[in-house]
């Protein structure tokens, strides 16, 4: 079985864009100025290859947000991926394969099937990302084969690295790689050319396209798994039902990151309720925020980012739409006050 530390970064690579161009709308849909609305656009074409079925896409065009030192794209990788005061294994895994996300990342284009939201269901969820950029590939591959082994699939040469979950890569030429996690990860790589896709899901992609980063989902064709954590709660299992589809999208203004995302409910009665709701969750959060045994439980940065967020975040019903907007800044997700 491989080690912790390197099961942690090979995860990691797998994980890594996806994280950095959606991890930020995880904690925005938890929990400012005005936004404008999605930017519509080509989808990338870099989406011809991954799979048409799949519930859930994502894409990252990493050089958009590395304008400075402090880019929001860094930003958002400490809050959701270790930095190296955190854990020293990332630092060492940047050592032996040379590849950093902040610095050697360009585009990457993601498709995801979600199992379940909660632990034990993560290692099935399966995560297919096409990622472009610049690659050190031999010290890749001897990293990977420390603890994996090379398969062969046709013309295909697949690095296969066991773990929790199990991880799966190929180069598709000097400068992109594809990577999949989860269940039967190879299966992915090896899959038949994607049919066309789904129009109700192409015409969402096409919404938030032109955005620099995005993210989309198709919540009707998720599993019944997705939802057994709101059982216990029939209303709240309803309105989340009726929740058609998510749309994110992500504008760089400098340093910030100007995000929105919208739910697209059944009807306008559904969107007002939703929003009632969250508005609701928003109060409910600032107090428990204010409980000196919630934040214990947080780390000052954690706690600081969130009460920002509370704070800031803004919910507004349109139509069948709910959207949800912030301006997230690089001192926010460090928890630190804001110079604004």
């Amino acid at each position: 079985m491989p080690s912790p530390k390197t099961k942690r970064a090979l995860n990691a690579v797998i994980l890594i864009a996806a994280l950095a161009g959606i991890g930020a709308g995880v904690y925005l849909y938890r929990a400012s100025r005005p936004l404008a609305g999605p930017v519509a656009g080509r989808t990338p074409d870099v989406f011809s290859l991954i799979p048409s079925d799949a519930p859930v896409v994502a894409y990252l065009d990493a050089k958009a947000f590395k304008t400075t030192q402090n880019s929001s794209l860094q930003a958002i990788g400490q809050v959701v991926l270790p930095t190296p005061q955190q854990d020293p294994d990332y630092t060492q895994f940047v050592q032996n394969t040379g590849f950093d996300y902040t610095r050697d990342l360009d585009h990457a284009a993601i498709a995801m099937w979600p199992t379940g939201l909660d632990t034990a269901a993560s290692g099935d969820n399966r995560t297919l990302v096409i990622a472009d950029g610049t690659f050190d590939q031999q010290r890749i591959k001897a990293y990977a084969l420390r603890t994996g082994h090379i398969v062969a699939r046709g013309a295909q040469t697949i690095y296969e690295v066991p773990g929790s979950p199990p991880v799966s890569f190929e180069f598709l030429s000097a400068t992109r790689i594809a990577m999949a996690s989860g269940k039967n990860a190879t299966d992915l790589l090896t899959s038949s050319s994607p049919t066309p896709r789904d129009p109700s899901m192409q015409s969402r992609i096409d919404r938030v396209a032109g955005a620099p980063v995005f993210a989309v989902a198709r919540t009707d064709q998720l599993p019944d798994s997705i939802y057994a954590s709101f059982q216990n709660s029939a209303q709240l299992l309803s309105y989340i039902r009726s929740i058609q589809g998510i749309t994110l999208a992500g504008q760089p203004q400098g340093d910030d990151l100007d995000l929105t995302l919208d739910a697209e409910t059944k009807s306008m009665s559904d969107a007002l309720q939703i929003a009632t709701l969250l508005d609701g969750f928003r109060m409910i959060g600032a107090v428990a925020l204010n409980d000196p045994k919630q934040r214990g439980q947080m780390t000052k940065e954690q706690a600081a980012f969130l009460f920002a967020l509370l704070a800031k975040v803004k919910v507004s019903p349109q139509d069948k739409w709910v959207r949800l907007s912030i301006a997230l800044t690089p001192q926010m997700l460090a928890g630190k006050p804001s110079p604004h």
